[in-house]
This record gives C-alpha cells, structure tokens and sequence, in this order.
C-alpha cells in the first residue's frame, strides 16, 4: 500500500483488466473483421473507402504485435500509477482512457446490432473497474478533476495509443526498419 493508501489493486488493476479484456480482442478481433467487413461496408457506405482498407489490410500477426506495444503502454501507465500512489497523470489518462474505450466498444456494438470484439468485458470488467478504480482514487483525494475536455483528451489518447500500437506492429511485422 502506497502513502496515499492506493494499493496495487488500482493500479496493477488496470494492467490485468486490460489484459483480460484484450484478451478477447485478440481471440476474436481479427476473425470476427475478415467476417464482417462486407456485411459492415454495405450498412455504412459513406465510410471512406481508406477505412476499409486499413481494416482489411491488419492481419492475426500484425493485430497481435499491436497488442503487444499496447500492454508496453498499459503497463507502463500501471507501473506509474503505483510509484506515484495512484497521483501520476499518466496513469489515470490511461485508466480514464480504459474505460471511456469501453464505453466506444458498446457503441459499436450498438452500431453493428451484435456482439462485436471487446463488448462482451466492456460491461463486465472495463467499466466496473475504471468505475471503482476512480472511486478507490477519489476517497484517497488523489483523483484529479475530470472536465468535459478530459473525456475527449482521453479518447484522443485512447485513439491515438491504438494507432501507435497499429503502426509499430505494422512496421515489426512488415519487416520495415525504424
């Protein structure tokens, strides 16, 4: 337990729910795209046709490796949260980033009318730990102020992470050189 009385729970926490939850991403993301893709451009047809592409073109090789840059990150922001006693900005981007990419794969699920990868722990585990999580920070006074700009930075990062992740994992799999 930390000076701030923030135990590894909280903070390692949010490595091990990313875990589980990109657990089922990679056992059913890049499968359940090459299945859907047609059904998906014909009920959203003015989607850009780069979209499609990008989509099509991430293999089960290049989806795992992105993974894999992605837990460097989760896992770094973990780490942080705990050396800092939950207080690292850092860490609770990503945890805020966690969960409201949680609430973006019940959107998408939404969207597609069906079960889509990711939205079965998003329910489950993404929320309800970002959700205590944030709790936990609160009663320590830890947890900084969210404003409005806060939930669009934190899906920017969110965002922006997942495309770091892709571009890396692109790069390692295609052979590419940095």
């Amino acid at each position: 337990m930390t000076d701030t009385g923030i135990d590894s729970a909280v903070t390692y926490g949010l490595f091990a729910a990313w875990a589980l939850h990109d657990t089922e991403e990679v056992v059913y993301g890049p499968r359940w795209m090459r299945e859907n893709l047609p059904l998906l451009r014909e009920r959203f047809p003015g989607a850009p046709e780069a979209v499609w592409k990008a989509l099509g073109s991430v293999d089960d090789r290049e989806f795992r490796a992105a993974v894999g840059v992605m837990a460097a990150i989760v896992g770094s922001a973990a780490v942080a949260g705990h050396r800092t006693g939950g207080r690292s900005a850092f860490y609770q981007g990503a945890l805020n980033g966690f969960g409201l990419h949680g609430l973006v794969h019940l959107a998408q699920a939404a969207a597609v009318r069906g079960v889509t990868p990711g939205s079965v722990t998003s329910p489950l585990l993404v929320i309800p730990f970002t959700l205590w999580a944030r709790g936990r920070l609160r009663r320590a006074g830890v947890l900084r102020p969210t404003r409005g700009r806060d939930v669009v930075v934190g899906l920017a990062l969110a965002g922006g992470a997942t495309v770091v992740s892709h571009a890396v994992a692109r790069r390692l799999t295609r052979g590419a050189r940095f």
